[in-house]
């Protein structure tokens, strides 16, 4: 039973390192509901609680006496920056295979998209892009060229909880015992879509307006669900902020266009904004690259770079001398 939850000889090697005694035993967190936490361990559903560790759906651990003792090595991990001013991650969820990046066809949103993506990246999953609710709308395959522009290769499903389209292929995805997470703001579907594959009502959402198409799901907590033919999926409550966490590589797999357009610039240190010979200037003009991709690619570089800033101290001291050198340069500069 434990294999059907994702379980291999890897977490089992894992497992044997961290387990405090020989009745201890392994189990996969379900739910996270605050003060304690829904696991299976293979032969039945139990609740459980953790007072020294703070495990996240997904992951495996190690179960003793109803209390979870330990955190199983992650193979992925889901993070964000917490919210709030304080610089904490925030586990979202762990072991993840496939990470479903959800967009809904009444609101499509590519900016968004590229934030989440790279979200996804940083796990250390696999992406695939899904557009919810295509029956809303006639331009369905329009969104879909859309999204597939700025998702680098990233596989783009269309789908639809109502006619049932691209349903299959997202159960396919996870099949015979991988485990997908659903990523994207409340109202995109993603509680919706759940119930489509599994063929119940088993995840809570609130009636579509019948104007403009859009729902408000009631996920309150994450949760892993197991597929009646194989498979696992993790629900998520809408993330009203998406702040990234450290992992400044995932950029390159989100905009691997603009990285390699800067790399032809006449020079390395082109800031693109006055230089000759820019790239990414020239490609602004000709029209192959959209600006506004640039300034997402921007924003999030600085996101990236701050919270690596806050935690590195030579990092702040290497930004502060930088600053001191350039204002020292514009001041001479501008002596007559």
């Amino acid at each position: 039973m434990l294999a059907s939850l994702g379980w291999n000889s890897q977490f089992a090697a894992k497992f044997k390192q961290i387990a405090p005694s020989p009745g201890a035993v392994p189990g996969r967190v379900l739910a996270d509901y605050g003060a304690d936490y829904l696991v299976h361990d293979g032969e039945s559903v139990l609740r459980a609680l953790a007072r020294h560790v703070d495990p996240a759906v997904g992951d495996w651990v190690v179960l003793d006496e109803s209390e979870i003792r330990g955190i199983v090595e992650r193979r992925t991990v889901f993070s964000r920056r917490a919210p709030g001013v304080e610089n904490r991650r925030q586990v979202l969820a762990a072991n993840v295979d496939v990470a479903f990046v959800v967009a809904a066809a009444t609101d499509v949103n590519v900016r968004r998209v590229e934030r989440y993506l790279t979200i996804a990246w940083q796990s250390g999953a696999s992406p695939v892009v899904v557009l919810t609710k295509a029956d809303v709308t006639g331009s369905a395959a329009a969104m879909r060229l859309e999204l597939e522009s700025v998702a680098a290769g990233t596989p783009v499903m269309v789908t639809s909880a109502v006619t049932g389209e691209g349903v299959d292929d997202m159960e396919r995805e996870l099949q015979p015992n991988r485990t997908g997470v659903l990523l994207g703001p409340s109202g995109v579907g993603k509680s919706t879509l759940i119930n489509a594959i599994l063929g119940s009502e088993l995840m809570r959402t609130r009636e579509i307006h019948a104007g403009s198409g859009e729902g408000r799901h009631m996920t309150s907590h994450r949760q892993l669900v197991q597929l009646p033919r194989g498979g696992m999926i993790i629900d998520t409550p809408g993330l009203r902020e998406a702040q990234l966490w450290e992992g400044e590589e995932a950029l390159g797999d989100v905009f691997d266009d603009v990285e390699q357009l800067a790399r032809r610039c006449r020079f390395s240190d082109c800031a693109h904004d006055t230089e000759p010979g820019c790239a990414i200037k020239a490609a602004i003009a000709d029209g192959s690259l959209d600006p506004g991709r640039l300034r997402s690619y921007r924003k999030l570089s600085r996101e990236l770079r701050a919270i690596r800033a806050k935690s590195d101290a030579r990092l702040r001291i290497e930004d502060r001398r930088k600053w001191k050198k350039m204002i020292t340069a514009a001041r001479a500069r501008a002596r007559p």
